[in-house]
C-alpha cells in the first residue's frame, strides 16, 4: 500500500485527519461542518453504543426519544443554558419552499410559510425534556425518572475536525429527575463512574475523574463532573461529562411534586453525555504512524486471516483450514475476517489491516499446512510468532486480553509521564510550550485568574481531580492561598 499517512512527529494534526480518512472511518460531507461516518467507523461507534447502553440499563436507565426541534420560548426558559448555547444554534424559521417565479429551476423560501414560533435545532435536550417531565411528575411516587436518549445534536461550529468537532454529531444524553439533592448528586457521580469504567475497560483509555471549575461548567448546572484523557500530542480531551442541575430546570419549567410529607417541592435534576468525540479520543490516544491501534473490546474485527498461496489447489486447502479455525473462534464470540481477495497481494493486505487496526493477524501458507502451524502477528507491538494450529483456539482469547491490557498500560504510562507538578507560572508556561500534558498546580479559585491564564497560555483548568488531596499552597498566578492542586492543559 505504501506510506499512507504522515508521521505523528511530522504533523500530528495532518496525521489524525489522514488516518481518519485512509482507515475508512469518516469523511467530510458536502454540508459544511458535517461528516459522513463510514461503515467501518460506524461499526466502532456501534460497539461503543452497545457497551454503554448495557451499562446504562444495568444502572436502571431506560431509553426514550424526544423531538429534534425545540420551540425558542422553551429554549429561553433556563437563561444560563440558553445563553451558553445561543451562539451555536441553528434555527428553523419557515416550513415550506416554492418555485422561484423568476427562475423556474430554483426553489425559494415561501415568505408566507413563516413559523409562528421559531424552532431551535436541538443543541442539547434539557429544555424539551424538562418541559415534558412537567406532565410526567406529580408525586414523589413518580420519581426517580431515569431516562437516556441516543440522538444527534447540532452545534454550529465554524472550525471543524472529523469526530472531534462537527456541526452535527451523535451522542447519548441522560436526563434524570429526583426527589432529593442527595439522590441527584449520587446519580451524577454514578454516571461519571460509568463513563470512567467504559473509558478504561473498553477504550483502554486512562482518565482523570474530576469536577469542572465554574468557568468551564455546563451552562445551567450547579456542578459539572468530567473525565479527562491525555492524547499523544500532549493535549487533553474531555471524554465525558455528568451534570448536577440542582433545581434550575425544574424551576424554569415549573416541575414540582408532592413529597411524602405532603409539601409541594421542585424536582432535582441531572444530565450526562458522551458523543462521537470518543472516536477521536480512541484514535489519538493509541494509534501510531502505521494506522489505527484498536483495543480488542471495540474492534469490529478481532482477527483477520490472510492466505498465502500460488495455486488454486493451495488456496482451496488453506480455505478449508481457515473455515475450521474461523468457526471455532466465532463460536467463542470473536469477529473473524478471511481476506480471500485474489486482487491483492499478501503484503498489501497486511498493510491495509494494520492501517485499520485489527488486533490480530494470522497468515497461513502451504508450509504452515504441512507443519500444522500459523504465523500470528499482534497489531499493538508488531510482534510475530509461529504457533501450532491446534493452540489457536485457546491462544487467541488470551492474546486479545493481553493486547487490551497492554494498550491501556502504554497509555497510562504515557499519561503519568505527561503529568507534571509545577509551583511557578514561568515553569508552567515553559512546560506548556516544550512538553505539554497535564500540569498540576495551585489556583486561587477565581474565574478572573482562570480567564487570565487561559488568555495568556491557551491552557484551561481541565478539572479539579476528585482524588486531589488537601495541600496548602500558593496560586501560581496571583500568589494567593490555595488548598489543592488542579489540572491545567491545552485541550481539544
Amino acid at each position: 500500500m505504501g506510506k499512507e499517512i504522515p508521521s505523528r512527529s511530522e504533523d500530528y494534526s495532518l496525521w489524525y485527519n489522514e488516518l481518519v480518512k485512509k482507515a475508512d472511518l469518516a469523511e467530510h460531507s458536502d454540508v459544511r461542518g458535517c461528516m459522513v461516518i463510514k461503515p467501518y467507523g460506524y461499526s466502532i461507534w456501534e460497539k461503543m453504543q452497545q457497551a454503554l447502553d448495557k451499562m446504562f440499563k444495568d444502572t436502571g436507565h431506560s431509553n426514550a426519544y424526544f423531538p429534534l426541534f425545540v420551540p425558542k420560548s422553551l429554549f429561553e426558559a433556563e437563561e444560563k443554558n440558553a445563553e451558553g448555547f445561543a451562539k451555536e444554534c441553528a434555527i428553523v424559521t419557515h416550513y415550506r419552499l416554492k418555485t422561484d417565479p423568476n427562475n423556474k429551476g430554483k426553489l425559494i423560501v415561501d415568505p408566507e410559510a413563516r413559523l409562528e414560533e421559531e424552532l431551535v435545532v436541538r443543541p442539547t435536550s434539557e429544555a424539551i425534556i424538562w418541559n415534558t417531565y412537567k406532565k410526567w411528575i406529580q408525586s414523589y411516587r413518580d420519581l426517580p425518572i431515569l431516562v437516556n436518549q441516543w440522538a444527534n445534536v447540532v452545534r454550529w461550529e465554524m472550525r471543524t475536525r472529523l469526530f472531534l468537532r462537527t456541526a452535527e454529531f451523535l451522542w447519548q444524553e441522560g436526563h434524570t429527575a429526583h426527589a432529593t439533592a442527595d439522590d441527584a448528586v449520587r446519580e451524577t457521580v454514578q454516571m461519571l463512574d460509568v463513563y470512567a469504567d467504559f473509558a478504561e475497560n473498553f477504550m483502554a483509555l486512562p482518565v482523570v475523574k474530576g469536577r469542572k471549575s465554574e468557568g468551564e461548567r455546563f451552562p445551567g448546572a450547579i456542578d459539572t463532573y468530567c473525565i479527562e484523557a491525555m492524547m499523544q500530542d500532549g493535549k487533553a480531551l474531555q471524554a465525558g461529562t455528568s451534570h448536577f442541575l440542582g433545581q434550575n430546570f425544574a424551576k424554569a419549567f415549573n416541575v414540582q411534586f408532592t413529597s411524602k410529607e405532603g409539601k409541594l417541592e421542585h424536582v432535582w435534576g441531572t444530565s450526562w453525555g458522551v458523543s462521537t468525540r470518543l472516536m477521536g479520543a480512541l484514535i489519538m490516544a493509541h494509534s501510531d504512524d502505521d494506522g489505527l491501534v484498536l483495543p480488542p473490546k471495540l474492534a469490529p474485527i478481532h482477527v483477520v486471516i490472510v492466505p498465502i498461496f500460488k495455486t488454486e489447489e493451495e488456496f482451496k486447502k488453506i480455505t478449508d483450514k481457515v473455515t475450521e479455525i474461523s468457526s471455532a473462534l466465532r463460536k467463542q464470540g470473536y469477529a473473524v475476517k478471511y481476506d480471500s481477495r485474489d486482487t491483492h497481494k499478501p503484503g498489501f493486505k497486511f498493510a491495509e489491516w494494520e492501517l485499520k487496526g485489527v488486533p490480530v493477524r494470522l497468515a497461513i501458507g502451504p508450509r504452515d499446512l504441512e507443519n500444522g502451524t500459523v504465523e500470528v502477528a499482534r497489531r499493538d507491538t508488531k510482534e510475530k510468532k509461529v504457533m501450532k494450529m491446534d493452540e489457536i483456539n485457546t491462544a487467541i482469547p488470551a492474546l486479545l486480553d493481553d493486547i487490551q491490557n497492554n494498550i491501556y498500560q502504554k497509555a497510562l504510562s504515557y499519561r503519568n509521564n505527561m503529568t507534571t507538578e509545577v509551583n511557578s507560572y514561568d515553569e508552567m508556561k515553559k512546560l506548556l510550550d516544550e512538553k505539554g500534558g497535564f500540569i498540576s498546580a495551585h489556583w486561587d479559585g477565581t474565574m478572573e485568574t482562570e480567564a487570565a491564564i487561559k488568555e495568556e497560555t491557551k491552557a484551561t483548568i481541565r478539572c479539579i481531580p476528585l482524588d486531589a488531596k488537601e495541600e496548602e499552597g500558593k496560586c501560581i498566578y496571583t500568589g494567593k492561598l490555595s488548598k489543592r492542586r488542579v489540572l491545567f492543559a491545552r485541550a481539544y
